[in-house]
């Protein structure tokens, strides 16, 4: 007998009548924001509440008239793959003065609304708990002011607010992700892919600055992602001495070859004394140490323009729903709360406590505690900061530990986007442990073929952005080749395998640790990495590719979309 669904139950015993919810956004505009927007709608109109759009945000709560209207299901049709904000965002200093707010309290009471969904910054945020704080004098004002009836103190006596963070800055502490960030990273990752191209025809360094006033998860992340040569964030300065350092880097990569350097640079990027270090001193320094030909591309708005991306659409939709259940379980004591991502799930966080934490890592970077800032941000833009270092700065050979240790890495089965990132990362974290790192061509049929040589740090640079498997990958079970996958074991002495692949590389893991029994050679540590477009391999909640993946299917639905309309 099927069991029933308890999140249906439990959705369908959920009761929204009689509620009002109004939802706006404020501050910055971010990719995502319209999703958002969207789910908060109809999953306040799915459990019976009436729902409302706050137009043009604390501007048009305190301006009141046809800025609050009413929202329908079908007024959000269409709104996923639209960049921005459709219900408009401003900047408001009424709302920030004592009689602005009693304005805005005046507009919302007038519709029966005490329940808000705030899609925005830590300012804005901000903003709305002081409102929520200021409700009850505020509506005793209105009353003493002959503008709402007593009564309506008791009827609306408590607001209810809740928060989703809408940045594509990700700089707001207590969520691993913020609404808008992803797709401002694929706007950088476009515009850095297509700048290599030219970098590399001609041997150019390019110096890229990218949004980050206050916070370089932007420069960092897409410094990552794209390999970059240097990068400069705001919370951690580089260390006195960096520029001799940085130019030393830059050479010895063009003597290994490399015909092109990229340098990331955070908008708010600072020095140990807090100065301000700015695209144009990272070109003339490059200039005039090394005599590279530099060129400086800033970004700017691109970065918050475009359609939101697959990850973004899914983040918004399921934070509005989270927020409108929020809502429907509130009380009168309950205070403010933001939904954010932890992991792979939605949760609530006390709101203030959030915001005091984003206000301290600015403190720490203006009292130079930059590794405490660095801390704050919390453990994704550590884990980030520490990975970058990894991966772009080789250690001195002096440096490196001694180990005996030879680990093989190979693809198995379809090949999927992010296969050569992961393979560089393994090789260039296996060097930095003193490991020696070995590659497997064609997955378990060139093993068995003995396609296996050794690979080096500079043989993966440049591999990150480019797709399909460099290494080659086969559908290939080791099953029948178990015996001579064995003899090239023993043969290159190999200690550890990293299997990254599909549910192909799996089930080949399963037979590789059946044969055990037989094999000796197979009694070592054996790790998969799940990379696959159908993200089918159990226990990962995501495999490598199969957000690329999701992106190139929104990309042409979008485009379909367009086409019909």
């Amino acid at each position: 007998m099927a069991q029933p669904d308890s999140k249906k139950i439990f959705f369908e015993n959920l009761s929204g009548a009689g509620k009002a919810i109004a939802v706006l956004t404020s501050g910055g505009d971010a990719q995502g924001m319209n999703a958002a927007v969207r789910a908060v709608v109809r999953m306040g109109l799915y459990v019976g509440a009436k729902v409302y759009f706050i137009h043009e945000g604390y501007q048009g709560m305190v301006d009141g008239g046809e800025n609050i209207r009413d929202a329908t299901w079908e007024s959000v049709s269409s709104m996923l793959q639209v960049g921005g904000t459709v219900i408009g965002s401003a900047r408001c200093k009424e709302f920030r003065t004592h009689e602005g707010r009693l304005k805005a309290a005046h507009n919302l009471v007038q519709r029966g609304i005490t329940n808000l969904c705030v899609i925005g910054g830590d300012g804005s945020l901000t903003g709305a708990n002081l409102f929520r704080e200021e409700w009850s004098g505020l509506l005793g004002e209105l009353v003493d002011q002959g503008l709402i009836e007593a009564d309506a103190v008791q009827k609306y006596s408590a607001l209810h607010i809740v928060g989703m963070v809408g940045s594509i800055d990700n700089d707001f502490c207590g969520t691993d992700m913020t609404i808008g960030t992803d797709s401002a990273l694929h706007r950088i990752i476009e515009v850095v892919d297509a700048i290599m191209t030219t970098a590399q025809s001609h041997q150019r360094t390019f110096v890229l600055e990218v949004m980050g006033r206050h916070c370089g998860y932007l420069a960092l992340v897409s410094a990552l992602a794209c390999g970059a040569d240097w990068v400069l964030i705001p919370e951690m300065p580089p260390e006195d001495g960096w520029e001799d350092k940085m130019c030393q880097k830059l050479s010895a990569n063009r003597a290994g070859m490399k015909r092109l350097n990229i340098i990331i640079v955070a908008e708010g990027a600072i020095d140990r004394n807090n100065k301000l270090i700015t695209t144009d001193y990272v070109k003339n320094l490059v200039v005039k140490n090394l005599g590279f030909d530099t060129r400086v591309t800033i970004l700017g708005h691109v970065q918050r323009g475009g359609t939101p991306s697959a990850f973004d659409r899914i983040l918004a939709s399921r934070m509005g729903v989270e927020a409108v259940l929020a809502l429907l379980e509130t009380t009168a004591n309950t205070p403010a709360c933001v939904v954010s991502l932890c992991g792979n799930q939605s949760v609530r966080l006390p709101l203030m406590e959030c915001v005091q934490m984003t206000q301290e890592v600015q403190k720490a970077m203006d009292e130079k505690r930059f590794e405490e800032a660095v801390k704050l941000r919390g453990r994704s833009f550590e884990n980030n900061l520490k990975t970058y270092k990894l991966l772009a700065h080789r250690k001195p050979e002096s440096e490196l530990p001694t180990s005996n240790f030879n680990i093989a890495i190979l693809n198995v089965g379809a090949p999927s986007a992010g296969m050569n990132a992961a393979v560089r990362s393994a090789v260039r974290v296996g060097i930095s442990e003193g490991h020696k790192m070995f590659a497997v061509s064609d997955g378990f049929e060139g093993f068995y073929k003995g396609q296996i040589k050794e690979i080096k740090w500079a043989d993966v640079g440049g591999w990150t952005g480019q797709g399909g498997s460099l290494l080659g990958t086969k559908r290939t079970l080791p099953a029948k080749h178990v015996d001579k996958i064995a003899e090239q074991m023993r043969k290159h002495n190999i200690n550890a395998l990293l299997v990254i692949g599909g549910f192909e590389a799996f089930l080949s893991l399963l037979e590789l640790l059946t044969a055990r029994g037989k094999y000796d050679e197979f009694c070592v540590p054996m790790v998969m990495v799940p990379a696959t477009v159908s993200n089918n391999v159990p226990g990962s909640d995501l495999s490598i590719g199969a957000d690329t993946a999701l992106n190139a299917i929104t990309t042409v639905s979008d485009g379909t979309g367009n086409q019909s309309r």
